[in-house]
């Protein structure tokens, strides 16, 4: 579902509005904290468990899986967006599954195949992922090309790509050979189970505001401040791209 008919007179005030705010956040964010702007971090404590480690460690993987899900503001976002509009609990079913069976199948076939995409331009194209699907949310592409792209096919698509930054991230930990396969299962696990936290997150939040007067009123807001965030973690990661 998509919204049609909101004026796009209100389109400029609202885009400078939360595309001033939310640049001014990444920018204090990078100065202050410059880890920020690496490609899905993760603590040094962590990396350096992973490359001691070898075996099959089933539970600290799943742990690691979810922590990394959870903390995945870019993923948590373009999963928000994705069930945005989607208020029947099949429905959310369906385009979840779509996401988690995309980024399982390039996460794991990544690492075993020793295939990653630079982390700092696969984010990118993350980021792009969130500014396509509030563009979606916000009828864009209906207004500008009188079509409605499939949905669920473009939910696998960008499934893919989250993946395969997935991958990257796990190729640069350096897990041990030994109990490689069982420990990124287990990895993936822990993915979908934080994913199911988030989204239990965000659907508990959104049954509350979607009860509430306010939620037509700022639901484009709240799709073009979206959109502005994955402009700025576009920015971001190219940037980072380019200092690294």
């Amino acid at each position: 579902m998509t919204i049609r008919h909101w004026s796009s007179v209100s389109w400029p005030k609202a885009v400078n509005r939360a595309s001033t705010l939310l640049a001014g956040v990444a920018l204090m964010l990078a100065l202050i904290w410059p880890d920020t702007v690496s490609a899905h971090a993760v603590t040094q404590g962590d990396k350096g468990y992973i490359q001691e480690v070898y075996g099959v460690l089933l539970i600290p993987f799943t742990y690691l899986g979810a922590k990394h899900m959870v903390t995945g503001y870019d993923h948590i976002l373009f999963l928000f967006g994705v069930i945005f509009f989607l208020y029947r609990m099949k429905e959310i079913a369906i385009y979840v599954s779509l996401f988690a069976l995309g980024h399982s199948l390039t996460m794991i076939t990544g690492v075993m195949f020793n295939f990653g995409i630079n982390a700092f331009i696969i984010d990118a194209i993350i980021g792009l992922s969130i500014v396509y699907k509030a563009l979606d949310n916000l009828g864009a592409y209906q207004r500008w090309f009188g079509v409605q792209p499939n949905t669920k096919a473009v939910t696998f698509l960008f499934g893919l790509c989250h993946g395969f930054g997935l991958a990257s991230k796990v190729i640069e930990y350096e897990i041990a050979e030994d109990g490689l396969l069982p420990n990124l299962i287990a990895f993936n696990v822990g993915v979908e189970l934080g994913q199911l936290l988030a989204l239990a997150a965000i659907l508990i939040a959104m049954g509350w505001w979607r009860r509430t007067e306010n939620f037509h009123r700022y639901a484009y807001t709240a799709n073009v401040a979206m959109m502005a965030a994955g402009f700025v973690f576009i920015g971001m990661h190219l940037t980072g791209y380019v200092l690294a």
